[in-house]
């Protein structure tokens, strides 16, 4: 998904010198973004107050929106450079297109994984003839230096790894979970996964203490280390945890994100992520010149123009502002 920002403003991310070292509770609140004509999404990461999770630099989350009389989700063609999204769904479709050649329809609990690595260009609408309902989250994923110049790619998984305990069910985007691994590529340590939770759950999540964690609200009433998370929002963890208190109060749907903090400093503008102000000007320049990200075929509209860079100079800093 695009950031459709015009007026889009660089997210300075990175650097381990921002980590909370230790179990917190700091609860996210969103940014509400129209995508389009249709669509609203609510931005929880990057946030004022923190930047990434992980190698996870940008969440949204959006719906459930009633699309019956809607086109729905419409996001042009529009370039990455420098990191992974994945797109998750609970209900409605979306199609995928990228400058690679790709072409799938992602339905809920797919992943859907594009790596961008040095540059690829993507569209996402929703089919024609679509589901009534559209909710889901779009995120990022912060590619190491040693493998953002990678060929791009996309990967389609329709089966992935579930952990299960009483009265919750993990399944498993990226990286692994009490034992599970995803199929998802994935280019440092990191954890993704979809949490059910039946009404009346009370269980514990196992955690690895190195990673910092935040959970999503997707859905329901659920307490997360005793804090109520209303959907849409986000609760941050920090690290030191080795277990994770889920507690529903009806049937809920959770987020968990995870990984070992990032320790590079990025610049993020727009639909990039690179290290210094070069590589964003440059990679602006290829979009708007017709080089380097391809084409996206077959989708029937224009490509998405890059918005202007802003004055001031872009300097990689850290994870928080």
């Amino acid at each position: 998904m695009s950031n459709l920002d015009r007026e889009a403003v660089p997210a300075l991310c990175g650097g381990r010198g921002f980590v909370v070292a230790e179990p917190v509770r700091e609860l996210l609140s969103p940014r509400r973004v129209r995508l389009g004509a249709t669509t609203e999404v609510r931005r929880l990461l990057p946030n004022l107050g923190r930047r990434m999770v992980g190698a996870w630099c940008f969440v949204d989350h959006y719906g459930p929106d009633d699309i019956a009389d809607e086109p729905g989700m419409q996001v042009p063609p529009h370039p990455h450079m420098g990191l992974q999204t994945v797109s998750w769904l609970h209900e409605g479709e979306v199609l995928h297109r990228d400058s690679a050649g790709s072409l799938q329809t992602i339905r809920p609990r797919e992943l859907g994984l594009m790596t961008s690595g040095k540059a690829i260009s993507h569209s996402e609408e929703s089919p024609k003839s679509h589901a009534r309902l559209l909710h889901g989250a779009q995120l990022w994923v912060a590619l190491p230096d040693a493998h953002r110049h990678t060929e791009a790619r996309f990967e389609h998984h329709a089966d992935l790894p579930v952990v299960t305990a009483p009265g919750v069910s993990a399944k498993l985007l990226l990286g692994a979970l009490d034992g599970a691994e995803s199929p998802g590529t994935t280019y440092t340590p990191i954890v993704g996964a979809d949490l059910t939770l039946t009404q009346g759950t009370d269980v514990r999540l196992p955690l690895e203490p190195d990673f910092e964690y935040a959970v999503l609200s997707m859905a329901g009433e659920a307490h997360v280390d005793g804090v109520p998370v209303l959907p849409g929002s986000m609760l941050y963890l920090g690290c030191g945890r080795t277990e994770l208190p889920l507690r529903a109060d009806s049937d809920a749907s959770l987020m968990l994100l995870g990984g070992e903090p990032f320790e590079e400093e990025l610049i993020m503008w727009w639909n990039f992520i690179g290290r210094t102000q070069e590589d964003i000007e440059q990679a602006r320049a290829d979009w708007m010149t017709g080089s380097r990200f391809g084409e996206v075929k077959g989708y029937d509209g224009a490509p998405l123009p890059a918005p202007t860079l802003p004055a001031v100079p872009l300097k990689p800093r850290g994870r928080v502002r």
